[in-house]
């Protein structure tokens, strides 16, 4: 089965679920977000599982990211929240390592 660089299956549209993985510095950016915004929790983890469900859902408004974050995506976890990640194999699988997570002139 071959899939296009956002998960979906070429041949009939359904979608692979890849495995998160956190990089240090996302973990990093995840606790100091938290610590000074612990409203967002709930809406992040629906992000994330949403992220792990289909990259390509509209509601992530997820794009490639160009320049020096070439290679890499980012989409919206809320108004002014990003996450940048990017593609990679892990135990023979897809998955999506995160990278960086903040607001938009904090990521990007």
């Amino acid at each position: 089965m071959s899939t296009d660089d956002r998960g979906r299956d070429c041949a009939g549209g359904t979608v692979v679920r890849r495995l998160l993985l956190r990089s240090p510095a996302f973990g990093r950016d995840l606790r100091k977000w938290l610590k000074s915004h612990p409203d967002t929790a709930a809406s992040l983890e629906a992000t994330l599982e949403q992220l792990s469900a289909d990259a390509a859902q509209p509601a992530l408004r997820t794009h490639k990211l160009r320049g020096s974050l070439a290679g890499c995506w980012a989409c919206s976890a809320d108004y002014d929240l990003r996450i940048v990640f990017e593609y990679t194999q892990h135990d023979g699988a897809e998955a999506i390592l995160l990278l960086a997570l903040g607001t938009h002139d904090q990521v990007y």
